[in-house]
């Protein structure tokens, strides 16, 4: 009920109040958790979660990770897998607490689907709160857009619980934007369920809840510091991170699709046409609502807030790093920029709503929308088929077949690792590669030496790109790698043997995409 009721609720532009007192009376009031809304709720919450059920697997790059760690953890917790244990952990954990758990009553297979179908509405309905709250009119006309966003690229490169982090930090700040005294506490007890989430979730709520708070209490030109501010420490970052010494640091590319366009260019080269015409429509209906009305103090006075959150968003995910390393025997502070690229996203939405709604923004979001799912089911057909051969192979080896596993992206698809092999691995094998436990990021952790799981996090990576090479106390140790360049769904296993590469990735001189020798 407490979700409806967020999802309901909203603040109301002054140039809303200006337009006469039947007007007024329709948007000030919150709207009635009725049967009809209820069950509007329910179709939509059902049509949202199709694709995670149009395929025997969800296809999320690093969910097929979370899912083999959670059988590690049930195995470790057994006493099962030698030097793997389970550290007490209380952010970056909420994602795994639920296949964890949900798979010692269900099973992994569902408890993936459940646990992911989950995160899923909690972000759809979590953007579209926060959209009702900024817009004062719930974004149905958007709603194509909020489903495309749900399944962009940070859901298919499976960071689910910054993902469920986000979802739920874009509910807080639905509570947080009337400024009311009732919804500033029940945002301070979300708050500790967002930090066990995903730490980043947890900043960008407190971050954007406070600029919010300041922002109301700000008088005149004061309210640039704000923004000033903001900038001036993401300037410092920066420049820190660029001249101190023992950092390693890599900076995103700056381009176009930081604005929140990158977000709908998922896999193949086709995304890039997708997340193109999504920018360019939404810049159409911004210049169509701005352009009459940009010399009206009302048509800025609410819509000022939103821009200028965008704007300072936008300048924090070019200024960040990508990826931040401080500690040489611990894992990469990865996709930092990508990650904030989401928050970029949904304040653009967060935009769009508060404009004049409009039937063809649905026609033309509705269009794009059929377009970019159509070309999703397409990509994650062809993962699925992967992961369908990889399991025929690892279910002929001998329980705690320890092995490696290289699987390479399509042409021209985006990079990003396949965890194609990890599911298939469940109740089969070890892959020695998994590189969750040496991060020390996560639950499940490694000891040195422990023949289940490497405790480098260099050689997980090595191992991953096909670059290790094989030392006799590796031994025995089987390859998991696509074996034929015609169809990059045909997955085989290889014996390794010392001294060689475990997967040299594809070149023109070799047959197959990743062949240490040809079986």
């Amino acid at each position: 009920m407490a979700i409806l009721q967020g999802i309901s609720a909203g603040s109301m532009p002054a140039e809303v109040r200006s337009n006469g007192a039947q007007e007024r009376s329709i948007f000030s009031s919150r709207f009635p958790v009725s049967h009809l809304k209820v069950f509007i709720i329910f179709v939509g919450s059902a049509i949202v979660l199709v694709p995670c059920f149009w395929h025997h697997r969800i296809e999320s790059g690093d969910l097929g990770s979370h899912v083999y760690n959670a059988w590690l953890a049930q195995l470790a917790e057994q006493g099962k897998a030698p030097g793997v244990y389970i550290a007490t952990q209380w952010t970056n954990v909420i994602f795994d607490f639920m296949l964890f758990y949900l798979g010692k009553l269900f099973g992994l297979a569902a408890s993936e689907k459940i646990a992911t179908s989950a995160c899923v509405l909690v972000f759809f309905w979590g953007v579209f709160a926060l959209m009702r709250a900024t817009g004062a009119k719930p974004p149905w006309f958007l709603a194509p857009c909020i489903a495309m966003l749900a399944y962009g690229y940070v859901f298919h490169l499976g960071f689910m619980n910054y993902y469920l982090s986000m979802g739920m930090a874009c509910f807080g700040l639905s509570l947080v934007w009337p400024m009311r005294k009732k919804g500033l506490i029940a945002a301070g007890l979300l708050a500790p369920v967002i930090l066990l989430a995903h730490p980043l979730g947890f900043l960008c709520f407190v971050g954007l809840s406070a600029y919010r708070v300041l922002w109301e209490r700000v008088p005149g030109w004061w309210k640039l510091a704000l923004p000033a501010g903001v900038v001036a420490s993401c300037l410092s970052v920066h420049w820190f991170l660029k001249h101190a010494p023992g950092y390693e640091v890599s900076w995103p590319r700056v381009s176009w699709r930081i604005t929140g366009a990158d977000e709908f260019h998922v896999f193949s080269y086709r995304g890039a046409y997708i997340s193109a015409a999504i920018l360019a429509v939404a810049l159409l209906i911004s210049a169509l609502a701005v352009f009459p009305s940009w010399r009206r103090k009302e048509f800025w006075k609410e819509r000022r807030l939103l821009l200028e959150l965008y704007i300072v968003s936008v300048c924090a995910t070019a200024l960040l790093p990508e990826n931040l390393h401080t500690n040489p025997s611990a894992g990469w502070l990865g996709e930092l920029a990508t990650r904030l690229v989401l928050v970029n996203a949904i304040f653009g939405l967060c935009w769009l709503a508060s404009l004049p709604a409009r039937a063809w923004h649905l026609f033309s979001y509705s269009i794009v929308a059929v377009i970019f799912f159509t070309f999703l089911y397409q990509d994650t057909f062809l993962l699925n088929r992967m992961e369908d051969n990889a399991e025929s192979v690892t279910q002929q080896l001998p329980f705690g077949t320890r092995t490696l596993a290289s699987i390479f992206v399509p042409p021209r698809y985006r990079e990003m690792f396949l965890h194609i092999p990890d599911r298939a691995c469940v109740g089969h094998c070890f892959l020695v590669s998994n590189y969750e436990p040496s991060t020390r990021q996560f639950r499940v952790r490694t000891q040195p030496g422990s023949p289940v799981v490497t405790a480098s996090v260099n050689n997980s990576l090595d191992m991953q790109a096909g670059k290790y090479e094989v030392k006799k106390e590796d031994l025995p140790l089987k390859q998991i790698y696509q074996c034929d360049v015609r169809d990059l769904a045909h997955i085989c296993v290889h014996e390794l043997s010392e001294g060689e590469k475990n997967c040299a990735p594809a070149s023109t001189a070799s047959p197959v995409p990743c062949s240490p020798k040809k079986p």
